[in-house]
C-alpha cells in the first residue's frame, strides 16, 4: 500500500515556505533601501543626513506594513504590537506601523460570503435579515461584518480567514528561533516553557468557541456594570471559526486621543479598573491590550472586545501577585519579597544577587503605585518600563526566569501602560488599586469608584 501525506501537511509546508520567502524578500528590500540611502549620505551635511535617516525609517516601516499586512497571522500581530508598545521607537515609525491596525486587506466579498455560509451551513439570507459583506474591521486572523438577525438584533459577525490555522501554525513552527532570541536577553529563562505558553495561548485564538467561553466569563461578571461593557455572545450562531456578538458602536482609540483631558482620564481609569479588577476578582486577564480592542463612550464607559488571548489564573498564582505587592509596597520588606519571588521561581534561591539589588530592580514596575498622590502614566514611564524589562546589561537579567503564568501578564507592563501613557492618564493609582486589591478593599477613591462599589454591593460581588 502506498501511503500519502495528508493534504493539510502539504498546505502547512507550502504556507510556511511562502511566509519565510516573504520575510526574506522584506529583509532584502530593507537592505537595498538602506544601501541606497547610505550612499546618498556620504557627502551630505548633518541636517541632510538626519533627513535621509528619517526617510529610511519611513520607507522601511512602509515596507514592513505592506508585507505584514498581507501576511496576517502572528507576524502581523508582532508588527501591530511594535506600533504601540515602545515609546522608544521613532514617532514616524510608530505612526507608520500603527497603520497595521486598519490596513489588513480583507477577503473579497465573494470569498467572505462563501466562507460564512460554509460555517453557518446555510445561506446568509436564511439566517440574517441583512448582512453587509464589506467588513467593518479586519485583523490578524479574521474580519468582522455588520448584520441584522431575523429577530432584529444588530450583531457583529467575526469570521476566520480560511487559511488562518496554517498561517498561525507556520509562524509558530520555528520555536527554536524564538527560544534563541529570548535566551539571548535572559540566559536563565526556561525558554521552552515561555515559548510553549505563548504558542498555546496564540493557538487558542484560532478556536472561537474558546473565545466565546472567555467572553461569556467576563460578560456574566460585568453584566449591569456602570461603565464596563462586554458584548453578549450569540452561541446559536457561533462555532469554532464564526463568532457572533452584540454589535457596539462608539469612538475609536485614535478619536479619544482628541477628547478633553478629563474624558481621557475617565477612559483610562475604566481600562485600569477592568484589567486589575478582572485579575483580582475573577482571576482572569484579557491579555491583548490592543488599541482596536476598545470602543469608547463618553463619561468613562468603555466596551471591551476580543477575548481570544485570555489567561485564567489559579489561586496560588494570585497569592504570589498579592504577596509581591504586600512585601514591596504595602509593608516593604526586601527579605520577605526575596523569599516570595524565589518561591515563585522568578529568581533562583542560590543566586549571588544582593537582596537590595533585587528589590531595587522590581520596584521599577511598581513605581507609579508608590505615591498616594496623582501620578501621570507618561510616555517616559512606559518607555522606561519597556527598556527596564529588556535591559540585557542588567545583572538581574542573567538570573531571572519567567514562570508560565507570568508570561501573558507581562502584557500589562509592555502594552497596557503604553496605551495609558498615550492617553496621558493621570490619577491616584495607588488609591484606585487599594479599592481593587481584594486583600485590602479600600474605600472609593473616585466618583467611578463609588459607582463601582455600589454595583459590587448591589450584585453581591463584594466579598
Amino acid at each position: 500500500m502506498v501511503m500519502r501525506k495528508p493534504k493539510i501537511r502539504k498546505d502547512f509546508l507550502r504556507t510556511r515556505f511562502k511566509r519565510v520567502l516573504k520575510m526574506s524578500t522584506l529583509t532584502a528590500r530593507i537592505a537595498a533601501t538602506y544601501l541606497t540611502l547610505k550612499s546618498r549620505t556620504i557627502f551630505s551635511n548633518a541636517s541632510r543626513k538626519e533627513e535621509l535617516n528619517r526617510e529610511f525609517e519611513i520607507k522601511s516601516a512602509n515596507q514592513v506594513v505592506e508585507t505584514l499586512g498581507q501576511m496576517r497571522g502572528v507576524m502581523m500581530k508582532l508588527g501591530q504590537m511594535a506600533g504601540y508598545l515602545n515609546d522608544g521607537l521613532p514617532e514616524n515609525v510608530k505612526t507608520t506601523l500603527g497603520a497595521l491596525y486598519n490596513s489588513v486587506p480583507p477577503m473579497s466579498r465573494e470569498l467572505a460570503e462563501s466562507t460564512i455560509e460554509a460555517e453557518l451551513g446555510a445561506r446568509l439570507g436564511d439566517v440574517f435579515a441583512s448582512f453587509d459583506l464589506d467588513p467593518i474591521a479586519a485583523a490578524s486572523i479574521g474580519q468582522v461584518h455588520r448584520a441584522i438577525t431575523k429577530s432584529g438584533k444588530a450583531v457583529a459577525v467575526k469570521v476566520q480567514y480560511p487559511d488562518a490555522a496554517n498561517t498561525m501554525a507556520a509562524d509558530l513552527a520555528n520555536t527554536d528561533a524564538m527560544s534563541r532570541v529570548i535566551g539571548l536577553a535572559f540566559p536563565n529563562i526556561d525558554t521552552r516553557r515561555v515559548v510553549n505558553e505563548i504558542r498555546e495561548r496564540m493557538l487558542e485564538e484560532l478556536d472561537y468557541e474558546i473565545e466565546a467561553r472567555n467572553q461569556s466569563l467576563f460578560y456574566n461578571y460585568y453584566r449591569g456594570h456602570p461603565f464596563i461593557h462586554i458584548p453578549r455572545i450569540y452561541p446559536e450562531l457561533s462555532n469554532k471559526r464564526l463568532l457572533v456578538t452584540e454589535l457596539v458602536t462608539g469612538s475609536s482609540f485614535d478619536e479619544v486621543l482628541a477628547w478633553p483631558v478629563q474624558e481621557r482620564n475617565l477612559a483610562a481609569e475604566t481600562i485600569y479598573r477592568f484589567v486589575f479588577g478582572s485579575l483580582y476578582r475573577i482571576a482572569a486577564f484579557n491579555g491583548d491590550p490592543h488599541p482596536g480592542n476598545y470602543i469608547f463612550h463618553k463619561s468613562g464607559r468603555v466596551t471591551f472586545l476580543d477575548f481570544g488571548l485570555t489567561k485564567v489564573f489559579q489561586p496560588a498564582h494570585l497569592f504570589v501577585f498579592e504577596s509581591m505587592i504586600k512585601t514591596i509596597l504595602i509593608q516593604p520588606n526586601p527579605d520577605e519579597f526575596r523569599k516570595v519571588i524565589e518561591s515563585a521561581g522568578l529568581i533562583p534561591p542560590d543566586s549571588p544577587l544582593a537582596t537590595s539589588e533585587i528589590a531595587e530592580y522590581f520596584q521599577h514596575f511598581y513605581a507609579f503605585l508608590a505615591s498616594e498622590e496623582e501620578v501621570e502614566l507618561s510616555s517616559e514611564f512606559a518607555s522606561a518600563i519597556f527598556r527596564h524589562t529588556f535591559d540585557v546589561s542588567s545583572r538581574i537579567s542573567k538570573f531571572i526566569d519567567v514562570p508560565e503564568y507570568f508570561v501573558i501578564i507581562q502584557r500589562i507592563n509592555l502594552g497596557l501602560y503604553a496605551l495609558l501613557a498615550r492617553l496621558g492618564a493621570t490619577a491616584n493609582w495607588r488609591k484606585i488599586a487599594e479599592e481593587i486589591w481584594t486583600f485590602i478593599q479600600g474605600p472609593p477613591a473616585t466618583t467611578m469608584g463609588e459607582l463601582e462599589q455600589k454595583w459590587l454591593r448591589d450584585t453581591g460581588k463584594r466579598g
